[in-house]
């Protein structure tokens, strides 16, 4: 259990507007690889897997107080929780998981996310990897399952499938930290009409639901609304 990762998340995220720079000035960004093969996998699936993967390094014995992972889980989280989404098919996939990590499988979309570090110093296996290109389009993955947590993605403003998957990443974890989790719910992915995400958005103003506001580095205006996450 790594309590001490997600405290910090609370510690610089929750009702925060905006976060400070890295204290050290270096910064460090958690690579999130997408599985993006030639038979394309569905986009709401692939979104859940990047969810659940990004989670799933936070909670790992290893990033726990005494595990190999702690110090740089941690000194990441206390800076800013950057994500940056890779694609990787083939050959290049199956070299990325010898890099320290977690994969995670839904309904055969996969996504990897690897141990967290300076972006000036990413692995040759990982830096060789393309950020843009491919994007996935819409499908219906049907009604959320009983008892399943939601991650809502804005649906007022457009963003590609590498961006999507880092603030679904974004919510899962911060989600986490304010229940407490210490592991990985089944989270689902949907995206709303605007006039449930106009509730959505209140819920988050009364307190009722957490909210991912980006820093607006990449795609969309600082300090946009672009997940929200409700409970089972």
């Amino acid at each position: 259990m790594s309590t001490s990762v997600l405290d910090a998340v609370v510690r610089r995220y929750v009702g925060v507007r905006e976060v400070s720079p890295e204290a050290d000035g270096v910064v460090r960004a958690m690579p999130v690889v997408l599985r993006i093969e030639r038979e394309l996998p569905d986009r709401t699936a692939l979104l859940e897997a990047a969810a659940r993967a990004a989670l799933a390094v936070c909670v790992d014995p290893r990033a726990g107080v005494d595990g190999e992972w702690h110090d740089q889980v941690l000194t990441w989280v206390d800076g800013r929780i950057r994500k940056i989404a890779r694609r990787a098919r083939g050959a290049h996939w199956a070299a990325v998981q010898e890099q320290p990590g977690v994969t995670v499988a839904v309904d055969g979309a996969e996504a990897r996310a690897l141990l967290p570090g300076p972006v000036d110093d990413v692995p040759r296996t990982v830096a060789r990897l393309q950020i843009g290109g491919t994007d996935l389009p819409a499908d219906d993955p049907g009604p959320v399952p009983a008892g399943v947590p939601v991650i809502w993605v804005n649906p007022t403003v457009a963003m590609t499938v590498g961006k999507a998957a880092a603030q679904v990443g974004h919510a899962s974890m911060i989600d986490a930290a304010v229940r407490g989790l210490d592991e990985v719910p089944p989270y689902a992915v949907r995206t709303p009409g605007r006039e449930r995400w106009a509730e959505l958005t209140a819920a988050v103003d009364r307190g009722d639901a957490v909210a991912v506001r980006d820093a607006g580095f990449t795609e969309v205006d600082p300090g946009t609304m672009t997940c929200v996450v409700t409970p089972a």
